[in-house]
């Protein structure tokens, strides 16, 4: 396989593609910038980058692409760079996840008699999956289109919000079809029950229930075929059924057509989190006609619109890891409604009209340390919706959502950190939701007794002679999200809230060994965990999750002033911190493969590390920071499918990308306080709150000159190493003037 053929590929396609619309600003019409152009799906679909490929448009409940046949870790989003077969086009896909799920309301187009179900790769007639070429295919944002070898059939995909859009070019045959399998799964996913009716030769509606990561999805569609159907088949397995309808655990569908040679077959799709009543509302309200170019047209523009949030000056190759990553980040969260606003809830039942939009695939422990805080700035108009759709999880289900999936709370990874989500939007200022509601639900939530909480509460930390599995973790993740709740406690004048979580967030301190430097586990008597070996990583099965002792102990992003208090000196901190990025020592054989994207034992590839690089200039080194940014922006990151360190888990590494490469990062959890690092960016229009736009500007900036000598904020000196979020919504001008040494006197302070 050709790499290099394939990013050519989809770079003509991206081009051969793109749409141009034009604006009216200041009395002079111009061209609008067309973003999509450096857009390319494929950046992470190889290595561990498991993002999805195919079809949709920001934020969508439907993600429409092929699936392959091959299961396992590296086919989470059911597609892999290194994989040559497809099995059919399926409506909805996690990206970059570690865990497989979704996948559902399959559509392959076939030629002949083919064996129902995806088959096994071993045997191409044990089913009904196709060998395609990377050379036949084209990716761009809102559009897929691929080659089946075997049926010789061309396939286009687009889509809106909730309607998937195919296009079928069929060879001449007389037994040319469709089959809709609600049967197969991949990975985690498992039919419960599903369900297929004939409305007429043009229609047929459905749904699919399963039990997978979220252990009760349930998705209602319909489906409009733009040439009649001469047959239908149902079927359970291989046998064939009479009627029109059928219930079953797996059932398949067969569309069956004459076909003359390049006939094109166009078919929607549309998906309901409530009911196939609703999926045909959606339907008619979002793609009522058969205009396939114009649907293609417009998820451009919808991406074009969203993707110019922010515009910048910079090279192509950095544009396209730039807005590529942009993109990642606006595939999920999901809307998970209808367009009148029916949902589906945490209580699994069916809510009308819901007085906001409700939304779905919360990546929390991924996402609220660097996706959440980007769309606090980009996204202003979703705040209300995302926060309102937590609080209302919480009132369903009890508790804050940990990872939520199809109204399903999985309880997947360790802490609190939807805790973290809810405290920033009210720390920014944002409202439209009920603050009171809010606080009762991040209390509550940490009060709860589930997940080791009850040992926090008992002992101050999690033992590890209680049976609680990577202990440590979760309690150190418990404390970041206790900081928040203290935060809004004390800005809500709530003394005594304040006051306890305050002094539940300095937990991490019980972890702390001054012999070794190393958070480690403890007892419940009080003495650490024997034997131990901090490059030792147990994948769920010891003190620490998907990490080991040198990346957790730097795990206190909400008080690095204690963290640096318990070194006993800034010289230790320092000296060990320095160690991070050059030390280097055996992960053992158990361990987590998401520990990945390595510097030293530094580890890019997985979230925990995320804020690591940003702990110097709170120590007066700023410098050190540029460096390590620099190095991570131009090697961990690039433009071909291996370029992510690791797992895309929904939006974080990107996200981290986006804000690093504008110039900032924001470390603690919740606030609003992004820490500068070094812009690779020379000049970034940022679209913030209330129409207002926030531009930065780095002088001198290029590859050797990546240091910080000056800051100015709208004319003034800015003498911080941070700016407030306050001053990013506001609106205004943000320069930097960068050098190829470090600065003898910005930002040497520091803040400890």
């Amino acid at each position: 396989m050709n790499i290099n053929k394939i990013i050519k590929t989809a770079s003509l396609g991206l081009i051969t593609c793109a749409l141009f619309y034009s604006c009216d600003e200041s009395d002079k019409s111009k061209e609008s910038l067309n973003l999509t152009q450096y857009v390319d799906p494929y950046i992470g679909t190889g290595d561990h980058g498991h993002v999805f490929m195919g079809a949709d448009v920001p934020f969508g409940l439907v993600q429409l692409g092929p699936t392959n046949i091959t299961g396992g870790w590296d086919w989470t989003s059911g597609y892999h760079i290194s994989d040559s077969t497809i099995w059919g086009f399926t409506h909805m896909h996690l990206s970059g996840t570690g865990i497989g799920d979704l996948l559902d309301i399959a559509f392959m187009p076939v030629v002949g008699d083919v064996k129902l179900g995806k088959g096994e790769i071993s045997d191409p007639n044990s089913g009904m999956y196709s060998q395609f070429s990377h050379d036949k295919e084209t990716a761009k944002a809102g559009y897929y289109a691929v080659h089946l070898d075997r049926y010789n059939v061309d396939v286009e995909l687009t889509a809106t919000k909730r309607v998937g859009f195919h296009k079928y070019v069929f060879p001449q045959s007389d037994n040319a079809q469709v089959i809709i399998d609600l049967k197969s799964s991949l990975n985690w996913d498992s039919p419960v029950e599903t369900y297929l009716k004939y409305e007429n030769d043009s229609t047929i509606s459905g749904y699919r229930y399963s039990k997978g990561w979220a252990n009760d999805q349930r998705v209602f569609f319909t489906a409009s075929f733009s040439k009649p159907m001469k047959k239908f088949i149902l079927s359970e397995g291989e046998e064939a059924k009479e009627g029109t309808e059928l219930k079953a655990v797996g059932v398949f569908g067969q569309a069956l057509f004459d076909t003359k040679d390049k006939e094109e077959i166009y078919i929607k799709v549309a998906l309901s989190p409530v009911s196939i009543e609703n999926a045909k509302l959606n339907m008619k309200s979002e793609l009522p006609g058969w205009d396939f170019k114009q649907t293609i047209a417009d998820a451009d523009k919808a991406w074009n619109d969203e993707l110019s949030k922010i515009v910048i000056s910079a090279d192509d190759v950095t544009k396209r890891v730039f807005y590529t990553a942009l993109y990642h980040t606006m595939i999920a969260p999901s809307e998970f409604c209808d367009v009148n606003n029916d949902y589906r809830g945490s209580d699994a039942k069916m809510h009308e009209k819901g007085a906001f939009k409700n939304y779905t695939t919360f990546s929390l422990w991924d996402t609220y340390r660097a996706a959440h805080p980007l769309m606090t700035i980009i996204h202003p108009e979703k705040m209300s919706d995302i926060i309102n759709t937590m609080l209302t999880i919480y009132k369903e289900q009890g508790k804050l959502p940990v990872w939520h999936l199809m109204g399903c709370e999985t309880d997947c990874m360790v802490g609190n950190p939807g805790i973290s989500v809810v405290a920033d939007a009210i720390l920014k200022g944002y409202g439209g939701f009920d603050k009171e509601l809010a606080f009762e639900a991040m209390k509550n939530s940490a009060m709860l007794d589930e997940r080791g909480l009850k040992y926090m509460k008992e002992y101050g930390y999690i033992p590890y002679d209680k049976g609680e599995s990577e202990g440590l973790s979760k309690c150190m993740e418990y404390a970041i999200a206790d900081w928040t709740i203290a935060q809004v406690a004390q800005q809500m004048g709530k003394t005594g809230d304040y006051e306890y979580f305050l002094k539940r967030s300095k937990a991490y301190t019980y972890y702390f060994d001054k012999s070794t430097g190393f958070m480690r586990g403890l007892s419940s008597d009080g003495k650490f965990k024997e034997p131990f070996n901090p490059f030792e990583s147990v994948h769920r099965d010891n003190d620490y999750t998907e990490g080991n002792a040198w990346q957790y102990t730097w795990l206190v992003p909400h008080d690095i002033k204690g963290l640096v208090d318990l070194f006993g000196s800034k010289e230790k901190f320092t000296q060990k911190l320095d160690s991070l990025f050059i030390v280097e020592g055996s992960l053992g054989e158990h361990a987590s493969p998401d520990i990945s994207g390595l510097i030293g034992q530094y580890a890019h590839g997985n979230e925990p590390s995320h804020h690591i690089l940003y702990m110097y200039p709170y120590i007066g080194q700023p410098w050190k920071t540029a460096d390590k940014v620099r190095q991570v922006l131009s090697v961990l990151y690039h433009d071909k499918p291996a370029g992510l360190s690791g797992n895309e888990d929904v939006g974080q590494m990107s996200a981290w990308y986006i804000l690093s490469a504008l110039g900032f990062y924001q470390v603690e959890p919740a606030g609003g306080k992004y820490v500068f690092g070094s812009p690779i960016v020379n000049e970034a229009t940022i679209k913030v709150k209330d129409g207002k736009t926030f531009k930065i500007v780095a002088k001198n900036n290029s590859a050797a000159n990546k240091y910080i000598q000056s800051v100015s904020l709208n004319g003034k000196d800015y003498d911080k190493f941070y700016i407030d979020f306050k001053d990013i919504e506001a609106g205004g001008t943000l320069e930097f003037v960068m050098g190829d040494k470090p600065s003898e006197t910005w930002g040497t302070k520091g803040e400890i």
